[in-house]
């Protein structure tokens, strides 16, 4: 790949220096590349498909928020994203800063793959009739609004209640997502090219209420349940923890496996379970 897009949070490359070492060894081996701001980017969808014409690998400098920022905006334009690890813990960007010129080295010669990540659809049902609809790579989160102490939440799957939810929300997790916010709500880690959708309850007022794993082609729909009086809003629904939407008592969020991938290149030898390793603090080798 010779034609390249950097992606940067600059809140992370505040000077650009990383940016601008990464664009100028692209272009020193006859490559490419130009360089957007992520907000930017992520805020005007007619500059973010212009900016990526012809363009055959967007490299995204940040965390993995800002990978997950990214990948929503390019969801239908079938360009492989590649990660570069600014931030923390970063289970999606895979690249570091030490070693750049490798990991850059295999990229300009070809010498990698790609990885399809399933994605999630989510439609948003109110009772008046008004519908939102976003995809996800990593979540669809139902949290509760406001002053809110718990949400209630009808869980159906295939058309049949799988539970009542008494809780501080719900996690519908991708594959991909499964070290992120489920984790810490204690769902399982999954293999991040399995295709499967795993639903974990957020502090549930149960000591019956766990995680449980669909696969991939289950339809889930849940149901906002009235639990305050005073309140109109009883949740929050967010899309990979992009901006929430309000949900009212009678709302439902439809969810199911997107037609579309995110397609993620892997251009290095450490496999998922020796970087699980070394990120969650495992015993090195």
């Amino acid at each position: 790949m010779k034609k390249y897009l950097i992606v940067v949070n600059s809140e992370k490359d505040a000077e650009l220096n990383i940016t601008n070492s990464v664009k100028n060894y692209i272009c020193s081996r006859c490559g490419s590349c130009v360089i957007a701001d992520c907000l930017d980017f992520c805020s005007d969808r007619r500059a973010a498909k212009e900016l990526t014409r012809d363009v055959e690998c967007i490299l995204v400098l940040g965390g993995d928020g800002t990978l997950l920022s990214v990948a929503g905006e390019t969801e239908d334009m079938n360009i492989p994203l590649y990660g570069i690890n600014l931030g923390t813990v970063g289970f999606l960007t895979e690249g570091e800063v030490t070693g750049l010129d490798i990991i850059l080295n295999r990229l300009l010669s070809d010498d990698f793959t790609i990885e399809e990540r399933m994605m999630i659809t989510g439609v948003v049902k109110k009772s008046d009739g008004i519908a939102y609809q976003k995809r996800a790579l990593n979540d669809i989160v139902i949290s509760r609004a406001g002053f809110s102490r718990i949400i209630g939440l009808n869980v159906y799957v295939g058309g049949s209640l799988l539970d009542t939810y008494e809780a501080d929300g719900v996690v519908i997790s991708t594959p991909t997502g499964s070290t992120g916010y489920n984790l810490s709500a204690g769902g399982p880690i999954v293999s991040p090219t399995a295709k499967l959708i795993v639903i974990t309850p957020v502090s549930p007022h149960s000591l019956t209420s766990k995680s449980i794993v669909l696969s991939g082609d289950e339809e889930i729909s849940i149901e906002i349940v009235k639990k305050r009086k005073t309140q109109d809003t009883e949740a929050i629904v967010s899309f990979d923890g992009g901006r929430g939407v309000g949900l009212s008592a009678g709302d439902t969020v439809d969810i199911c496996k997107s037609e579309r991938i995110t397609k993620l290149i892997k251009a290095n030898d450490v496999n998922f379970y020796e970087i699980l390793r070394n990120k969650l603090g495992g015993t090195p080798i």
